[in-house]
């Protein structure tokens, strides 16, 4: 089914290689926004989800979305036009490259990204889908360098990465003056591996970070309660 249906708005995603999922809804969910962001940027917005949930959450004045597919770009600006907050909400077609070259020395409250995580070069027979899957398109490095330089003062980047990343990517972010202050790690089940980390960094480096667990499961289809407080503005079944 290409259209997905969330409580407040609906994702169109049948032009984009990749579909809602689980990690972009976490994300959305998850996001720190006690600081109230003035301007938000999503990096690798793809369907224009996380900039949709981090929308309906806030009411940041300026919700800028970046996309280098053109078919995803295209899908995006259309979730976006029809969506409530739609005069709050722009996307850019270029890399992330291109997009700081052409800024004139904007800083952004809240960086969030879903970032490709898959280091193999596996074809998957789809070109756009293998683009959105795989790091070479938006190296873990080009993010935390990124943030380093478009972040203010009081700026927050959250990301959702495999937790088998995670220490590498700290350690990229320390690198560029960034240090986590929460860290969400995530479980399927109570007895399943950890496979996700939701990490929210800042610039200062003498904070502790919060560290905690979300079990999304206790079995096949029976979501924790947990889950369901994060996700219960957004998903029907919930």
């Amino acid at each position: 089914m290409s259209t997905f249906q969330f409580k407040k708005f609906s994702i169109e995603q049948d032009r984009c290689a990749m579909k809602v999922g689980t990690d972009g809804v976490l994300l959305g969910a998850w996001t720190p926004l006690e600081h109230q962001p003035y301007n938000i940027l999503d990096i690798g917005t793809g369907t224009g989800l996380i900039a949709l949930m981090l929308a309906q959450r806030c009411d940041a004045e300026q919700i800028d979305a970046l996309e280098i597919d053109a078919d995803a770009f295209e899908q995006a600006v259309e979730n976006f036009e029809q969506s409530p907050w739609n005069d709050r909400l722009f996307c850019f077609h270029a890399s992330l490259d291109d997009f700081m070259d052409d800024l004139q020395d904007e800083a952004y409250d809240l960086i969030v990204s879903n970032p490709p995580f898959y280091t193999e070069q596996v074809s998957s027979g789809n070109a756009s889908r293998d683009l959105a899957r795989q790091n070479a398109s938006l190296p873990f490095e080009d993010l935390c360098e990124a943030s380093g330089i478009l972040l203010s003062e009081v700026g927050i980047l959250a990301v959702v990465i495999p937790f088998k990343e995670e220490e590498k990517f700290l350690q990229l972010a320390a690198e560029n003056a960034l240090y986590p202050y929460q860290i969400t790690r995530v479980k399927g089940t109570p007895e399943s591996e950890t496979k996700r980390s939701l990490l929210a960094l800042g610039r200062d480096a003498q904070r502790i970070p919060e560290v905690d667990e979300l079990v999304l499961e206790t079995r096949r289809q029976l979501y924790t309660n947990e889950y369901i407080q994060l996700t219960r503005d957004f998903l029907l079944k919930h």
